[in-house]
């Protein structure tokens, strides 16, 4: 399997804080990878360094074979990225705001339409797509970010905290979404999450992270395996030394 994201010994500092320490991992094409921790362990560094919006202090990374730094402008036509706290004009309707997003990846109307109309499908607000985005609830606003997220088909959706402070129904709709979009149009998934229970459903490998270190990696049945573990937050405890 090829790989969509090579990391090598990524660091991150910012003034004297140390955010990331000689991080590596990889990505297989059209997988759904996880990274896991908890707040503050360095997730969202790795996100935004991979999406080309902060420049590591040492170490590379590579999107589909194109360099993050030295070839920034090529990887942000390959990538998607969704912030934790990301938002939408709220005095847009759904529709309006995702033909206003999806212009700037358009080549012409007809490109446009058909973009918006996977959007639409996405994201499962049939009629509430009319409404204007500041009468959504958190969830619906999440689901409408999340289809715009998806609908260009990007190669490599970069996700950050996607089900963050959503109820168990929204949560479990957004994890739907982005496993059967995966799957069915082969894009690969790099996603941040701090919930370990249900990025267990979701992923085909995760990274846990602590401290801007990665301290195991592997698929789900594997740690659980390997540790004698009935989910991975008791992974987590036992490999960060904290039981």
């Amino acid at each position: 399997m090829s790989c969509a994201v090579e990391a090598a010994g990524l660091t991150k500092r910012f003034g004297g804080i140390l955010a990331l320490d000689n991080l590596s991992f990889g990505v297989g094409e059209g997988r759904i990878y996880g990274l896991i921790g908890p707040n503050g362990a360095g997730k969202t560094t790795t996100l935004r360094i991979i999406s080309t919006l902060i420049l590591p202090t040492q170490g590379s990374a590579r999107v589909f074979g194109r360099d993050i730094v030295r070839e920034a402008s090529e990887v942000r036509k390959l990538i998607t990225y969704l912030p934790e706290e990301a938002g939408a004009y709220k005095n847009l309707s759904g529709y309006e705001y995702l033909q206003f997003m999806g212009r700037f990846n358009s080549q012409n109307g007809a490109d446009l339409k058909q973009m918006v109309e996977e959007a639409a499908k996405i994201s499962g607000l049939g009629d509430r797509l009319k409404d204007r985005v500041k009468g959504y609830s958190k969830g619906m606003k999440r689901r409408l970010l999340v289809a715009r997220a998806l609908m260009n088909k990007p190669k490599l959706a970069i996700l950050d905290e996607p089900t963050s402070g959503l109820d168990i129904l929204h949560a479990y709709h957004v994890r739907e979404i982005i496993k059967q979009y995966a799957k069915e149009h082969m894009v690969t998934v790099l996603l941040s999450s701090h919930n370990m229970l249900e990025v267990e459903q979701l992923c085909d490998q995760v990274a846990l992270i602590n401290k801007g270190k990665i301290i195991v990696e592997g698929t789900p049945s594997e740690l659980k395996s390997k540790h004698k573990a009935a989910n991975l937050e008791e992974v987590f405890v036992e490999v960060a030394g904290l039981a």
